[in-house]
């Protein structure tokens, strides 16, 4: 069982990275490539291709398969769900990075959706209050801070990164309420066990990539070198996302 419980989060992970999902015309043009340190281009490439296969014939068809069986509203008050209780990676990231609007702001999103409505099954702090998330990671933290990109790493069905960011993936984690890391410092995690914990984001994932049927396979379409623009993609919307 905790075998398939860790392929199944692996599959479903792929992929899923938003920075890849919404993109612009702009964001689709090639970096040059005197400009990019890319000492691991050989590797990326075939973890690309390897990470690839599994979004087409395994994460998409499964998240498919979902959305047919789970109605849209259902799907997005998940999402709205997910969204809500990721809020200590967010409000600890705007003031991180002396944001402190944005930070009273995410206080106020989750105060509201928390404790008037569903537990954040709906988002009336958004559509009502036009309250929109200031979402943050420890990776634009660092790159507020001045801190460089390193190189591309394209990670194990996780997909497209660099060096920094995979140092704020484990920050991230710390304070994240859906991950078992830090669980005897902080009392709010809601996994009690690295499978359940794989279960959740698993879960997550797959209504997540339900939500976004055919982008990714937009992107990908008539692509003949699928990690350059990937990559390429990846680097400046995070550019972007720093400098906001």
């Amino acid at each position: 069982m905790k075998n398939f419980t860790f392929i199944l989060f692996l599959l479903v992970s792929s992929y899923a990275n938003e920075n890849v999902n919404t993109i612009s015309t702009e964001e689709k043009s090639p970096i040059k490539e005197e400009e990019l340190f890319d000492p691991l281009s050989g590797y990326n490439k075939i973890m690309t291709s390897f990470n690839d296969q599994f979004f087409m014939n395994v994460l998409n068809p499964i998240s498919k398969g979902y959305a047919y069986i789970t109605p849209e509203t259902m799907r997005i008050g998940i999402s709205n769900f997910f969204e809500n209780i990721m809020f200590p990676v967010r409000f600890s990231n705007n003031l991180l990075q002396l944001k402190f609007k944005n930070a009273n702001e995410e206080l106020g999103r989750f105060t509201i959706n928390t404790f008037c409505v569903l537990v954040g099954f709906m988002d009336p702090a958004t559509n009502e209050l036009n309250m929109t998330p200031h979402k943050e990671d420890f990776g634009q933290t660092l790159g507020f801070y001045g801190i460089g990109d390193g190189f591309p790493v394209v990670l194990p069905i996780l997909g497209q990164s660099n060096l920094r960011d995979m140092v704020g993936l484990g920050a991230d984690s710390y304070v994240s309420a859906l991950s078992t890391t830090g669980d005897s410092d902080l009392n709010y995690k809601i996994p009690n066990n690295f499978e359940q914990e794989l279960g959740i984001k698993s879960f997550e994932m797959i209504n997540s990539t339900s939500l976004k049927l055919g982008q990714y396979e937009t992107i990908r379409k008539d692509c003949t070198d699928l990690y350059p623009l990937l990559r390429d993609i990846y680097a400046k919307s995070r550019k972007k996302q720093i400098e906001e």
